[in-house]
């Protein structure tokens, strides 16, 4: 059974960062090209940023600049690391594999941007 934790949302003020991380089990994260996807209120879940298994990366065009994900492989850890965030970017964050998500999503960590 395939299982994602998402952590290190919260409340922040435009311009802030934040960094969030994905643990996943067995060796999911080193396996397949993963991605962070994110949700807003009455909105699809989208796909925001994605790592491949040789480390190249890519992003929707709203992020490019802001966001990086990377990867840490001996902790077994993503991470999306996010700075200059805007109110636009208030979201419930997932990550998952990035082609083919698993069905069974984590429970994702919320992030707001607010004044």
């Amino acid at each position: 059974q395939v299982q994602l934790v998402e952590s290190g949302g919260g409340l922040v003020q435009p311009g802030e960062s934040l960094r969030l991380s994905c643990t996943a089990s067995g060796n999911i994260l080193r396996t397949y090209a993963m991605a962070w996807y994110r949700q807003a209120p009455g909105k699809q879940r989208e796909l925001v940023a994605r790592i491949f298994q040789n480390s190249i990366t890519n992003y929707v065009d709203s992020v490019k600049g802001r966001f990086t994900i990377s990867r840490d492989n001996a902790k077994n850890t993503m991470y999306l690391q996010m700075n200059n965030l805007k109110p636009e970017d208030t979201a419930v964050y997932y990550c998952n594999r990035a082609i083919a998500p698993f069905d069974n999503w984590g429970q994702g960590t919320q992030v707001t941007v607010s004044s």
